[in-house]
């Protein structure tokens, strides 16, 4: 589930994310692929500031549990970080050791709160508590962060700067300061989500490399196997020649527990790109 953050809150916070699973037979794991954000994440495991994590990453579910989640907007955890958000980049941060006793008590009432409702409440309360100063720089990475997500044709950190009004040295200086890793990686990343969505759909390779600005589709395969975990033949076989299944079932809703055996393949592979591109 996703919750929209109230207003105090949504000028450094896109959204707040609840995983919730209950009884899985066996261990689920669910691989993601980042995005160019911070996230504050508490669950019976772990409770800790994520960094971009320029690679892949997995969760494996066990059990039954709830992760709750703060995806922070693209520069929207500078104010709470007083620093770099490089820093934190392909790390984890303890919150309890990043905010002492007011985090610890977070993390305690968050895993102790059951309604996830409830939980984001204790969850904004906590960042407004910390009194972020407004950044108008923030909302300038937002918006640059965001053309570079939607506009496919731009491939090249020229140009995105030329449409920012600064140079290419100052916009990597601005993006390793506010969002944690250079333009050049977060153009990439979303051509990648872009990619993982087009092989879905069958367009083929060597058209695709060209069309999102790779150099030759060898490059495009091995930056696609380091994010997604398999090279994009793969991926794409894994709804090729499927079927919807006999019985008409639906697939589960985005954040389920995992596939079951009466999925067809088709369900399987939708869940699994949803899953992995969240």
């Amino acid at each position: 589930m996703r919750h929209a953050p109230s207003p105090g809150v949504s000028a450094y916070v896109e959204h707040f994310w609840v995983v919730t699973w209950t009884d899985l037979a066996e261990p689920y794991e669910q691989r993601i692929v980042s995005h160019p954000t911070v996230n504050m994440i508490i669950g019976p495991d772990f409770h800790r500031i994520a960094g971009v994590i320029r690679g892949g990453f997995s969760y494996t579910m066990r059990g039954s549990g709830r992760v709750l989640g703060a995806r922070f907007r693209p520069g929207g955890f500078r104010p709470f970080l007083g620093g770099p958000v490089s820093e934190l980049t392909g790390h984890f941060a303890e919150i309890g050791e990043m905010y002492g006793t007011a985090g610890a008590a977070l993390v305690e009432q968050v895993l102790a709160e059951p309604r996830p409702r409830s939980a984001v409440a204790l969850t904004e309360a906590f960042l407004l508590g910390l009194e972020p100063e407004r950044d108008p720089l923030v909302e300038e990475v937002a918006a640059l962060v965001a053309t570079a997500e939607s506009d496919v044709s731009v491939t090249r950190v020229d140009e995105l700067a030329a449409g920012s009004g600064r140079s290419v040295r100052s916009l990597q200086r601005l993006f390793r300061d506010y969002v944690g890793v250079g333009p050049k990686w977060v153009i990439r990343r979303f051509r990648l989500h872009e990619a993982a969505e087009r092989v879905r759909q069958g367009l083929g390779l060597a058209a695709l490399a060209a069309e999102l600005g790779y150099t030759d589709q060898a490059h495009l395969t091995r930056d696609f196997t380091a994010a997604v975990g398999m090279p994009p033949a793969a991926y794409a076989r894994l709804g090729s020649g499927a079927r919807p299944g006999a019985h008409g079932e639906s697939p589960p809703q985005h954040g389920s527990s995992g596939p079951e055996n009466a999925f067809s393949a088709l369900d399987e592979f939708q869940m699994r790109h949803e899953e992995i591109m969240q």
